[in-house]
């Protein structure tokens, strides 16, 4: 296909011209980086994008990631442009108001074409080496007929800047994902300057030294970014296990008289006589919010070469005999069947008094074996996550059916790339960590919960009863943060039973990402698999384990490990006369989605309710309420085996009795 530039610089400009109404209109936004970008995006678009604006779900279309999302109108040109049925021009018009799909940064659950939620610089980029981990193994497994495609990103300088971007870069190159191609829009521009004020750094050299193949063309020169993309996509046998990175020398805002090249474009309107100024230059004649036809007409063609390519390919599935299979994994839906509910339920049935790190692991083995659609890994603690199973075998360059990655020190980008795999579909990911690091974790599990994401974090060692390795590693404030961020799920069985069935929820949940925090320390089996109906407990979030005998005075909530303590405190007030029933409540989030009803026959008035968990006490006051006791941790823990730990700092039965006694007495 030859690039006329004659056609292709209207067309450009038509995404300067849109990108700066828009944010003049708004009075907010970035205009200068799709102004930048606006050629390379066309040359993209135009050859080398497939993609079906009437088919915007089709499963082997190529994933485009604009990972400097700040530049949303970028894509939100780009789309309305191609013809996908949104955004509008009213929606574009509305660019940054409330209800319009045009949100300043792109979020995958407002438009079609958006593949995943961007504008924490770094971390689009790492969703996509996630992206290309999933086609590839899901090439492995169904074939080039089905999965045969390639992961785009355009990631500007900030992009590259992030500690993520060193991660993921490290990650996609050990992996050799050489459908791979990330466009750096190497503008030299930053919101406090030029890029020399914090940076001196040779990055394609930084780059190469990764394992990645390096590019670069004139980012306003369209033979060239010709030329560089499509170098970028010849992966012939030497190069085919190189992802790759094209450096698009551009101007922010350019077409800008007077702005172009500073950073006085980044991040603002360019006001109404720079906009006139603009269009002048440009030669763009038609009004605010106005794409002449003529030029609409060729981005509408750009769509044809990736409707040819589906119908092709929906002959293939046709015919293909794992067609349902895949449907099904694409659509995420779980297998039919009780095999492993039967397999998980003769499980968990006996007596084992182990970890919960450890149930978890028994738990995966059935479930991997039984659910070929999960992949597993771990950021370097495997042994000590317990998440590896003898069904997931490694993914490697050799071996992309493996089904377990190995991530190395990478916490925060294992995270962000399983939220790639996950938006990508076909594919259920998990990994695991210590709890502690968490925090490294934490903007792409929020990111998790905001793109609706089923991942599912493995988070070992979840308090004070990890032991001697001391404060470092011992959470204290991690469970209870957790729960602060909205539709995430964070779970805290307190045995086998309870951990069988919270993974179990997890999987359940297609829209809500999962934290599992699990022990160390080996706990007692507290429940039995049968329950009559065949009901999860834990999926009401609390559920009463055991039940007062003498008149109720109190009510004892309790998580993970101190359900089994708090069963003992039980027991001591009990032998006093005074009844008490033990809650456990593995998710604070389930037990909220109740009816008002059942929260109140679980927590009710009249009698003392006492919680107990290894962690900061700052919010059990929701369910304790103001007349409540909240037993936890409220500083840092020490170095020390567990039980002494656990003694020291008051979590025993004769520590906890007298604070239950003197309240009861007050």
């Amino acid at each position: 296909m030859t690039l006329d530039p004659n056609r292709l610089t209207p067309m450009a400009n038509a995404i300067r011209a849109l990108a700066m109404d828009a944010v003049q209109a708004a009075n907010s936004g970035h205009p200068g980086m799709p102004m930048g970008m606006a050629d390379v995006a066309t040359v993209l678009w135009s050859k080398y994008l497939r993609f079906d604006p009437a088919a915007p779900g089709w499963p082997d279309r190529d994933r485009f990631v604009l990972s400097a999302g700040h530049g949303s109108m970028l894509i939100y040109a780009a789309l309305h442009l191609t013809g996908y049925a949104r955004p509008t021009i009213e929606d574009i018009r509305s660019f940054r108001q409330l209800g319009s799909p045009c949100a300043g940064h792109p979020e995958n659950f407002e438009l079609a074409g958006v593949e995943c939620t961007t504008g924490p610089l770094g971390q689009g980029l790492a969703m996509a080496v996630g992206m290309a981990v999933a086609e590839r193994h899901l090439n492995a497994v169904f074939g080039d007929a089905l999965v045969d495609h390639r992961t785009w990103v355009v990631a500007g300088d900030g992009c590259l800047m992030e500690g993520v971007n060193h991660e993921a870069i490290g990650l996609a190159a050990r992996l050799g994902l050489g459908r791979l191609k990330v466009l750096w829009d190497d503008n030299r521009i930053t919101i406090d300057g030029a890029t020399s004020l914090s940076t001196c750094e040779d990055i394609p050299a930084r780059y190469r030294a990764a394992g990645w193949r390096t590019l670069e063309c004139d980012g306003h020169d369209f033979a060239e970014i010709d030329r560089a993309l499509n170098e970028a996509t010849r992966e012939a046998a030497g190069d085919d296990s190189r992802p790759v990175l094209v450096r698009c020398r551009t101007v922010i805002g350019k077409g800008a008289p007077n702005k172009a090249g500073s950073h006085d474009v980044h991040g603002a309107p360019l006001g109404a006589d720079e906009v006139a100024a603009t269009r002048e230059a440009l030669g763009w004649t038609a009004p605010a919010f106005e794409v002449p036809a003529e030029i609409l007409v060729d981005w509408r063609k750009t769509g044809e070469r990736g409707a040819t390519a589906r119908d092709g390919w929906m002959t293939r599935l046709d015919g293909h005999a794992e067609k349902h299979e895949f449907e099904r994994r694409m659509a995420g839906e779980l297998p039919a069947g009780e095999e492993a509910g039967k397999a998980l339920s003769a499980l968990v049935s006996g007596d084992q008094a182990v970890a919960t790190r450890k149930a978890s692991e028994i738990v995966l083995g059935t479930l991997t074996e039984h659910l070929p659609e999960m992949i597993g890994g771990s950021a370097d603690l495997t042994g000590s996550n317990n998440t590896k199973t003898k069904a997931t075998q490694p993914l490697t360059p050799e071996s992309y059916d493996g089904r377990y990655i190995y991530y190395g020190i990478r916490e925060f980008g294992m995270a962000a790339a399983m939220n790639g795999m996950a938006l990508h579909g076909g594919v259920i990911p998990y990994g695991g960590t210590f709890l502690v690091f968490s925090d490294y974790c934490r903007n792409a599990i929020r990111l998790s919960a905001l793109q609706r994401a089923r991942v599912i974090y493995v988070m070992t060692h979840d308090s004070i009863g990890l032991g001697e390795d001391g404060p470092t590693h011992q959470p204290v404030e991690h469970v209870m943060s957790l729960r602060m961020i909205p539709n995430l799920r964070v779970f805290r069985p307190c045995d086998i039973v309870e951990t069988a069935e919270c993974w179990n929820l997890a999987l359940q949940s297609p829209e809500t990402p999962s934290v599992l925090a699990l022990t160390r320390q080996n706990l007692p089996q507290l429940r039995r698999a049968n329950v009559p109906g065949g009901q999860m407990l834990s999926a009401k979030g609390a559920y009463r384990l055991q039940v007062a005998e003498a008149e109720r005075k109190v009510v004892l909530i309790a998580t993970g490990s101190e359900v089994a303590l708090a069963a003992e405190v039980r027991t001591a007030l009990e032998a006093q006369g005074i009844g008490a029933d033990v809650v456990s409540m593995p998710s604070w989030e389930l037990f909220a989605e109740q009816d008002a009803a059942y929260r109140a026959d679980m927590l009710p008035a009249g009698v003392l309710k006492v919680s107990i968990e290894a962690g900061v006490t700052l919010g059990w006051e929701r369910h304790v309420g103001g007349d409540g006791l909240a037993i936890g941790l409220d500083r840092f823990g020490a170095s020390a085996p567990a039980k002494d730990l656990f003694r020291h700092f008051g979590f025993t039965a004769d520590a906890i009795v007298p604070r239950v006694l003197e309240k009861l007495r007050a």
